[in-house]
């Protein structure tokens, strides 16, 4: 069926799988996880151990696998992370969906997770079509209002072409800030990986492989959006 969605909102169950008295048995899981993938496991049977030792539903499971991460990879992260101030009149490159889905996810009141390498992420997923909501133009204005105030750029988004309406929304960037870029490319991941500006993403993928690097969603999220519905699992 078309997506017909007109916000980047919460799921139905959210406020109960994400809610106050969910959270400690969310957190465990978190740390279990981790613990497991510190020592090797392999991530599909240790997910589902723990999700099953903790009874968790689909979307619970996917939130805690977003949240986990081994102890060396975290430390990694952590190490070349740096903050806006090292950035002032430098060039970044923003991991496109990464950012804009994560922005209009907090704009929409969907759950915001919070990881253990700090990052935050969403939980939402474009499924190789990206449909505009009414929270894409505040998520750019709001990117717009953060990197300006922090004095970064030049700033270049990177937007997946095999993923539909890519190019609308390229256009969207163009307008939102002036001496922004954007470029619609097939596999955004390798070019984002390559020694160079820093980049903004918390794709786990990219952090793994990249130099420098900021946390741009959450950072524009506590600076821009006090409101987000935040579960800090990390």
């Amino acid at each position: 069926m078309p997506d017909s969605r007109t916000h980047r909102g919460m799921a139905p169950g959210d406020r109960e799988w994400f809610g106050v008295e969910a959270r400690p048995a969310l957190a465990a899981a978190v740390a279990d996880l981790s613990w497991l993938l510190s020592r090797g496991y392999a991530e599909p049977s240790a997910l589902k151990l723990v999700g099953d030792r903790h009874r968790l539903v689909e979307r619970q499971r996917i939130a805690v696998l977003r949240c986990a991460g081994a102890d060396e990879a975290v430390a990694d992260r952590r190490g070349r992370r740096i903050e806006p101030e090292a950035l002032r009149g430098r060039p970044i490159r923003i991991d496109g969906f990464n950012l804009i889905l994560t922005l209009e996810s907090a704009l929409g009141g969907a759950v915001v997770l919070g990881g253990r390498d700090g990052c935050y992420r969403d939980l939402a997923s474009v499924h190789g079509t990206y449909r505009r909501v009414e929270e894409t133009r505040p998520a750019l204005e709001a990117a717009a209002r953060a990197l300006g105030r922090w004095g970064i750029g030049p700033c270049a988004w990177l937007l997946d072409a095999p993923v539909s309406n890519s190019g609308r929304l390229a256009a969207m960037v163009r307008e939102a800030a002036p001496g922004w870029t954007a470029e619609v490319v097939p596999d955004p991941d390798p070019l984002l990986r390559l020694p160079g500006p820093a980049v903004a993403t918390a794709d786990s993928g990219i952090l793994g492989r990249c130099g420098d690097w900021l946390n741009l969603a959450r950072l524009i999220v506590d600076a821009e959006i006090p409101g987000a519905f935040v579960v800090d699992l990390g």
